[in-house]
């Protein structure tokens, strides 16, 4: 019975053990399953949470940053309005500047008003001249006209008084001064209109002019009938003659003596001594020379012949003389006469037109011949309008001396623009520089938590012996800088833990 109940509870043990054990494997493997799901979750939370810190951190860079820009704004807009303090404080320097230098430019623009203006009434006078100068045309013609007929009826008068035998000779002479006349009016002509359009300044005496040409060829034409009794045999009181005639058109070409021509200039050299009748000065120191001693005997003889062959025979001589006076001058070299610039050609005054007309007329190269040797061959007509010309040639120089004047007003007033906008410039530059280095000066004073304007109000503090206060300017702008700092460092986040929990 014993046995019996042992091998029971044997059996019920082991039925028991067998329950517990597949009890315990059927737990364990509830167990498991719930450990693997719990696994699989926390590695979910684990990826979750690692998505979230990495969001944290690109959150908490891009607050910084933010941070770091606001910071960087304020302090922008704390050294605008200290500049904007420097610019008003520089602002009314540079005002004045300015009032000055446009004071200084409006002097300048009234200068070259005024420069402005003179030029235009210049031209305004150079205009009416030019019309002036074509009603002068005008009236010359018209006095051309008139001068021929007087000379027409001055001529009548002559032959009317001469013996019959010397009409058909006077009228001969007569057509001679009268032909070389019109020819020199028509050159004269020539040379005015030339002259107009070079200068414009001469024009208003043209008609002073012609009347000074017209009375000079009249007491030329009534001195002429008395050659036979004041020059036949004296040879000196011709030579005063031709001298005197020299002198009246030098006279009555509008030049003076002493300025523009000299008589009778004596020259000293090794090869004797010269004495010319006149030296005419030209523009750029140069000089024309004129002689008037040629020879009138015998052409007066051969005005009063009688006879045909005295008459030939005087005109032959009367062309010997003057080319050998044209020889005589030509070997002078007037030219090489020390503190002369003179041309190589001299002018040789013949007083009575006539006189080298009928020359003309004998010998057709006489002209040609004095042009080699370097001499022109001048009557009161042509020496006028050649000295005519020379006092045009004053006033062109004149006028181009004015006209450069005028120019180097205009680019000094145009250089002294230029220097003062140059100075300005630089001013600017100047400005610009020291306001830079005017702010980066009080960023070294204020700026930062050790900045120098804190340092010293500290070392104040802590000696109280000193008294002396530093401008409150800089001392408040110290201050809010650092206030600036240190409220960006109480808004700046702590950043989270990588292990911190959700």
């Amino acid at each position: 019975m014993a046995e019996l109940n042992t091998g029971f509870y044997g059996v019920l043990a082991a039925a028991a053990f067998g329950a517990l054990l597949l009890g315990y494997l059927l737990a364990s493997v509830r167990l498991k399953q719930q450990l693997s799901a719990v696994i699989t979750e926390s590695g979910e939370r684990q990826q979750q949470l690692t998505t979230c810190q990495q969001q944290l951190g690109q959150l908490q860079q891009q607050y910084q940053l933010e941070q770091e820009k606001l910071q960087q704004l304020r302090l922008v807009e704390i050294k605008l309005s200290e500049q904007q303090r420097y610019s008003d404080a520089t602002s009314q320097r540079l005002q004045q500047q300015l009032t000055q230098t446009l004071e200084e430019l409006k002097q300048a623009q009234l200068e070259y008003h005024n420069l402005t203006n003179r030029y235009t009434r210049l031209k305004t006078e150079l205009d009416e001249r030019d019309a002036s100068h074509q009603r002068e045309l005008v009236n010359f013609e018209k006095q051309k006209q008139s001068l021929v007929e007087q000379f027409k009826a001055l001529s009548n008068e002559i032959l009317d008084a001469k013996a019959q035998s010397l009409q058909e000779s006077s009228k001969t002479s007569l057509n001679a001064m009268l032909s070389p006349f019109q020819q020199s009016i028509d050159a004269f002509k020539k040379e005015v209109q030339d002259i107009h359009h070079r200068e414009t300044t001469a024009q208003g005496e043209l008609k002073k002019e012609l009347q000074s040409l017209k009375e000079l060829n009249q007491q030329i034409t009534q001195e002429a009938h008395q050659l036979s009794t004041a020059l036949r045999g004296q040879k000196k009181l011709q030579g005063n003659w031709g001298e005197l005639v020299l002198e009246n058109v030098l006279d009555r070409s509008g030049l003076q003596l002493g300025k523009d021509y000299q008589r009778e200039v004596s020259f000293n050299t090794d090869e004797g001594k010269f004495r010319p009748d006149a030296i005419v000065y030209l523009p750029q120191n140069k000089h024309l020379v004129i002689d008037a001693k040629v020879s009138l005997n015998a052409y007066t003889r051969y005005v009063n012949a009688e006879h045909e062959a005295e008459r030939a025979q005087a005109l032959k001589e009367h062309v010997q003389a003057i080319a050998g006076r044209i020889k005589e001058l030509s070997a002078k070299d007037y030219f090489r006469l020390p503190g002369l610039n003179s041309p190589d050609m001299v002018f040789m005054f013949i007083p009575i037109e006539s006189a080298f007309v009928e020359a003309l007329k004998a010998d057709e190269n006489l002209f040609q011949q004095a042009i080699e040797n370097n001499i022109l061959v001048a009557t009161p007509t042509t020496l006028l309008t050649s000295l005519n010309i020379v006092r045009q040639l004053w006033r062109y120089e004149d006028q181009n001396k004015h006209t450069a004047a005028l120019a180097d007003k205009a680019e000094a007033v145009f250089k002294k623009l230029n220097s003062f906008l140059g100075s300005f410039e630089k001013i600017k530059r100047g400005l610009d520089t020291a306001g830079a280095a005017y702010i980066a000066a009080e960023n070294q004073l204020v700026s930062g938590r050790g900045n120098l304007v804190k340092q010293v109000s500290d070392f104040k503090n802590l000696a109280p012996a000193i008294k002396a206060e530093l401008p409150q300017y800089f001392v408040e702008k110290a201050e809010l800088e650092i206030d600036f700092i240190a409220n960006e460092s109480e808004q700046t986040p702590t950043q989270p833990s990588e292990f911190s929990d959700d």
